[in-house]
């Protein structure tokens, strides 16, 4: 990776786009610490320890700790991956919205960018409004915040942070070196390593007993453990499953087309983290709840707060099965196998020792069905891991265990895409056509 960069930093146009993302990266942590108008932020920050294990818990990791500081970029590329993660079903269900999408073209695809803007801008503005009811109940706003103007301000600071950050994104995609939005991601989540590595330093030098007290010898033990990690993601991530497809030969004219073969990749994890997204979001709703709330003890709402406390195991069991669910149903929103099948026939390809059609069909989804269980194992094994730790280990707990495999999957996916991106565009510069012949 270090060399791939190195390399795309020898080239005078691909240099400016480096540059230009590190501009715009700096754009965004600038806005991560300019906090918003009315909210007492040190009250706020208090209210968010020990908010780890809820859904205010993953915001804040996506937005590189701006959500826990109430900035003008706490909201971070939430809505706009909320509103494509709908664009796309939507997609799906309505029949215009297909056509658009398959048959539109480059205009279709703008109008459909053009309708995520107005979903991204419509969604920021729903959580903003749902963020300032957290702050007002909570009171964590200072008095002067009292009144519809000031919660106005709040609102659409929040909805414009959140457009902008959209904006950057695109600024990276089109200017940049490309994958704005995961870069942005990437670079919120980045962030928060400093942050957790000096916890882990302040634990080992804390007296023995203290709150944050954390034995010397769990640090090579997490970092070991986290270099691992890293490789088996990485290895996984660059794993496929190739499934052989010939073409017959066909004569057109004079000439004589097809009769090569090749194959039909799959990739071992192509739902990437989505899944653990919704199931980390879903698995984490009571407690969220119970946060919200604040309800007594002893009630029947505080009982099924603790009931799913993400230090049981009925949380990781629930986590794990929400994964394996979402696996399922995200892969077959990305891969369908009779569309698939219908390309190859109509291409003339076949699978050898299938017939075109429905027995094509019938095997891809035989094969997608495996690939799916074990992409599903994959990412319960990488996102349960940190929370079976914790549960075994308080010193573990305390540290937030910052490395998270929702975090380390993203950071890796998006660190693999770049590099592939950047070799991609400096193999296109070194590229001679045939008019260089």
């Amino acid at each position: 990776m270090i060399q791939t960069i190195r390399n795309a930093w020898r080239h005078e146009d691909l240099r400016g786009k480096m540059i230009f993302t590190l501009f715009i990266l700096v754009i965004f942590r600038l806005g991560n610490a300019i906090p918003v108008p009315y909210v007492n932020t040190v009250a706020l920050s208090h209210w968010f320890q020990g908010m780890e294990t809820t859904i205010l818990g993953l915001y804040n990791t996506m937005s590189g700790g701006a959500f826990e500081h109430a900035t003008i970029f706490a909201l971070s590329i939430q809505p706009y991956i909320t509103a494509s993660i709908v664009m796309q079903l939507l997609c799906m269900a309505i029949p215009y919205l297909e056509r658009l999408q398959k048959e539109g073209g480059e205009e279709g695809k703008k109008k459909i960018n053009k309708i995520t803007r107005f979903g991204t801008a419509g969604l920021g503005l729903v959580m903003g409004f749902a963020y300032y009811l957290m702050l007002s109940n909570g009171g964590l706003l200072i008095p002067e915040a009292q009144g519809f103007w000031p919660g106005l301000i709040i609102v659409l600071t929040f909805t414009a942070g959140a457009s902008l950050v959209m904006w950057l994104g695109e600024q990276i995609t089109e200017f940049g070196i490309g994958n704005g939005i995961s870069i942005i991601l990437f670079a919120g989540i980045v962030s928060r390593f400093p942050v957790a590595i000096g916890n882990m330093i302040e634990g080992v030098r804390a007296p023995a007993g203290a709150w944050n007290a954390i034995p010397i010898w769990l640090i090579p033990v997490v970092l070991i453990g986290a270099l691992l990690l890293v490789i088996f993601i990485v290895f996984i991530q660059n794993s496929d499953r190739k499934i052989p497809v010939q073409y017959a030969k066909r004569v057109v004219g004079r000439k004589m087309y097809g009769g090569q073969s090749t194959h039909l990749p799959i990739k071992l994890s192509m739902t990437g983290v989505l899944p653990i997204i919704f199931a980390q979001a879903l698995a984490s709703l009571p407690a969220t709840v119970v946060v919200f709330v604040n309800p007594q003890e002893g009630g029947w709402l505080r009982a099924i707060g603790n009931f799913f406390d993400p230090s049981r195991p009925v949380y990781l069991v629930m986590y794990v099965l929400l994964i394996v669910f979402f696996s399922y149903f995200y892969s077959q929103v990305q891969f369908n196998p009779i569309e698939i099948a219908n390309n190859l026939k109509k291409n003339g390809g076949y699978i050898p020792g299938f017939r075109p059609g429905k027995p094509t069909s019938d095997h891809l989804q035989k094969v997608l069905g495996k690939i799916t269980l074990f992409g599903a194992v994959y990412l319960a094994f990488v996102a349960g891991l940190p929370i079976l730790i914790t549960m075994f280990s308080d010193a573990a707990l305390r540290t937030g265990v910052a490395l998270g495999g929702t975090s380390i999957i993203i950071v890796v996916g998006v660190a693999l895409e770049t590099v592939k991106n950047l070799e991609n565009q400096m193999l296109m510069r070194h590229y001679k056509g045939f008019l260089d012949q």
